[in-house]
């Protein structure tokens, strides 16, 4: 978080990072990490956004870059100003078109492909 307060974007008021839930994915962290005054110069310029802790939004985030690729990104872009446009062009049609993606994976899919990790109430 330092390097990317100080070093990736010096230029930022407000960074905002999404985050799981991992116990050291917090505030609190940095101050174990740095002394008190260098962790609250660090931590107002962060805003934390913390992921579903139950919930598909890694496999949707998945599908969304997956069909960024095949749409977009099959080709070569001559430039970094290239990438940024034919992307944020993308990004606007998928907007605007009410893209969504079509969930199909079931509870009853989860217990049958992820059998090992629920319990056999079978004796």
């Amino acid at each position: 978080m330092k390097a990317l307060v100080d070093v990736f974007r010096p230029e930022a008021d407000l960074i905002h990072v999404v985050l799981d839930n991992l116990n050291t994915h917090k505030l609190a962290s940095l101050y174990e990490a740095f002394p008190a005054e260098e962790a609250h110069r660090i931590v107002q310029r962060l805003a934390f956004h913390h992921t579903p802790k139950h919930g598909s939004w890694l496999n949707m985030a998945e599908i969304e870059l997956s069909i960024l690729s095949r749409q977009t990104l099959a080709e070569r872009m001559q430039d970094k100003e290239t990438l940024s446009r034919e992307v944020q062009a993308w990004e606007v049609e998928r907007n605007e078109s009410g893209a969504t993606i079509d969930w199909q994976f079931t509870t009853i899919d989860a217990r049958i492909k992820l059998k090992r990790l629920y319990p056999s109430f079978n004796t």
